[in-house]
């Protein structure tokens, strides 16, 4: 059975730490940009008030990591494992965000072999769930090698 939330993932550029509560305040100042969500169906995800709707669900999901910067430990995004399916041996991955000045794919690339890798360890199947108009999202995965469904 894949575990969703691994004590530690970590490559030589970042490190996957499971979220907790006490994250919210780190998690939500590397998603306080509202360029990162231009694109996302919930584009005021920026606003503290609607980010809490989302930490609150990455929490309740036992599956949310925060994403620190190998070097200084700073929190620069989350993503999570949802929706896992032992029947299928299917997991979906999503929920991701980056700050800025990570966007542009080698930290992307880490966050995705980590989690991939993972899951992969245990027979699974990976899907990703993207929004219809979040465009750069798109590219990101397709940089992966990733098909779409």
């Amino acid at each position: 059975m894949l575990n969703l939330q691994p004590d530690f993932l970590k490559s030589d550029l970042i490190s996957l730490v499971p979220l907790t509560e006490v994250d919210f305040e780190s998690v939500y100042l590397a998603a306080s940009d509202p360029l990162i969500w231009e694109q996302h169906p919930e584009k005021n995800r920026y606003k503290k008030e609607v980010f809490q709707t989302y930490f609150n669900s990455a929490i309740e999901s036992n599956g949310a990591f925060k994403i620190c910067n190998a070097d200084s430990n700073n929190v620069i995004g989350c993503s999570r494992y949802y929706n896992l399916d032992e029947g299928t041996k299917t997991v979906m991955v999503g929920y991701t965000f980056l700050s800025r000045p990570y966007w542009g794919g080698l930290y992307n690339l880490h966050l995705k072999k980590l989690i991939f890798n993972h899951a992969f360890a245990y027979g699974y199947k990976v899907h990703l769930q993207i929004g219809a108009n979040n465009i750069r999202s798109q590219k990101a995965t397709e940089k992966l090698g990733a098909r779409k469904n």
